[in-house]
Order: structure tokens, then C-alpha cells, then sequence
């Protein structure tokens, strides 16, 4: 009996400890950016501190505010410094997080960091991309009297998280061929989202292109470029911040 329960208590840990291998394996096969980043980002412009990504405004006024973006899971967050450059020009602090085995959700809470270390910003805009979305919506749904706005690329909140009892400015941006967060998704988180919600198609765009770090497994194909859709993504948010 003894002998047996030795057994049962050995498979187990085997279990645990292939089980933690694998999951660890899996978190380090991220998305690197493409080579068309480094045609479009100025590597000398990209700040880093401690675990993040710091564009800070290019603009001789004054900073309006900080944008802080999760990437989504298992994506560098280099692949979205294009827009740390693009929207770090027209006066914000963009902020884009490396996080703990690449996945947001495991590191909701660390927007707090950039938001202390920038404390004198009064106006906070947070998102993120994919699983980064839902990271996002989870730190601002309990950190509203700080964050004056939500977005979304390719991205909706979690079940728990639900904005339509407040006010609070949300924008959601969704490709048509995105196949990973599909239109069915998006109509079908809507119910969740404030009525203060702008919500924007973009067409011929997919789920990877929210980034530039190639086609993720399982997407659409996309009718347009990377960085068509990028630059639709920036003048979108860009339109989105200057009025609130």
C-alpha cells in the first residue's frame, strides 16, 4: 500500500513538474517584432526603465497626458513602439510594458508603476491589445477616479468586467478579417462597454496587424499593410484622446 502510494505521489509531482515546463516553454515562444519595424521606429527613441517602454512627448507643449498600452499575450512589446513614436509626437507619454511571462493578465496592477513615476500627468489613457485589452479593462474598472480612458484593439473586457454603469470614455478598434477576436466576439461584449463607447472597423485589418510582428496562427488575412493599419490605429486613438 505504501509502495503504491509512493507511486501515485511520484506520478503527481512528475505531473506538476512537466506540466510547469510546458507552460513555461510556451510563454517563451513570443512574437518578435518584424523587420519592417525597424524600418519604421528610430531605436534611439525608445527609453527603457526598469520593465518598460517609455516614449516621452515630443511636442514643446506641455505633456497632455500618458497612454499606457498592454501588448497582448506572448508579444514583445517592442512590436508596438510604432505607436509609442507616432502618438510620443502629438504631446503623450506612451508607456508599453514587458510583463511577466508575456502575459498581461498575470500583471494587471502594473500600469501603477509609470502612473507613480509620472505622477504630476493628470490625464491617464489605458488599453491593450488582444489579451492585453482584457488586462487593462481589469486595472482601470477599480482605478477609475485615475484613468480617463479605456481602448481596445482587437479586444473586449472579461465577463467580470463591466463598464455600463459608468462613464467612463471607451474605444474599441476591431478588424473585419481579425479571425482571432471576430466580429461575433466584439457585438457580443458590447453590452459591457459605457455609453460614452466609440467603436471603429477597421476594414481589410486583422488581429497581428494591431502589432507588427507578422500573421499569429489562426488570424485572417488581411487586405491591407501593417502599416496602413497601424497609422489607422494611431490618427484613430490620436482623434479619441484630444477629445476627452
Amino acid at each position: 500500500m505504501k509502495k503504491i502510494l509512493k507511486i501515485i505521489i511520484l506520478a503527481l509531482f512528475l505531473l506538476i513538474l512537466f506540466s510547469g515546463l510546458a507552460f513555461y516553454y510556451w510563454t517563451q515562444q513570443t512574437y518578435e517584432p518584424t523587420s519592417t519595424l525597424a524600418k519604421l521606429v528610430d531605436e534611439d527613441e525608445i527609453m527603457y526603465y526598469n520593465d518598460w517602454l517609455i516614449f516621452e512627448s515630443k511636442s514643446e507643449e506641455q505633456t497632455k497626458g500618458g497612454i499606457i498600452l498592454y501588448p497582448g499575450a506572448r508579444v514583445e512589446p517592442e512590436a508596438y513602439s510604432y505607436y509609442g513614436q507616432e502618438l510620443s509626437k502629438h504631446g503623450y507619454l506612451v508607456a508599453i510594458p514587458n510583463v511577466r511571462f508575456s502575459l498581461p493578465i498575470l500583471e494587471v496592477d502594473k500600469a501603477e508603476e509609470i502612473i507613480d513615476k509620472y505622477a504630476s500627468l493628470e490625464n491617464w489613457f489605458i488599453g491593450g491589445h488582444s489579451l492585453g485589452g482584457v488586462a487593462a479593462a481589469s486595472y482601470a474598472i477599480d482605478h477609475l477616479d485615475v484613468i480617463t480612458g479605456v481602448f481596445f484593439l482587437g479586444s473586449f473586457p472579461s465577463e467580470n468586467i463591466n463598464f455600463s454603469n459608468t462613464s467612463v470614455p471607451i474605444l474599441t478598434l476591431f478588424a473585419d478579417q481579425d479571425r482571432l477576436t471576430t466580429l461575433d466576439k466584439i457585438d457580443g461584449s458590447s453590452n459591457l462597454l459605457s455609453d460614452n463607447t466609440v467603436m471603429k472597423e477597421i476594414r481589410g485589418g486583422n488581429h497581428s496587424q494591431f502589432g507588427v510582428y507578422g500573421k499569429q496562427q489562426g488570424d485572417g488575412e488581411a487586405t491591407i499593410s501593417v502599416i496602413e493599419q497601424q497609422h489607422i490605429v494611431i490618427e484613430s486613438i490620436l482623434e479619441w484622446v484630444n477629445n476627452e
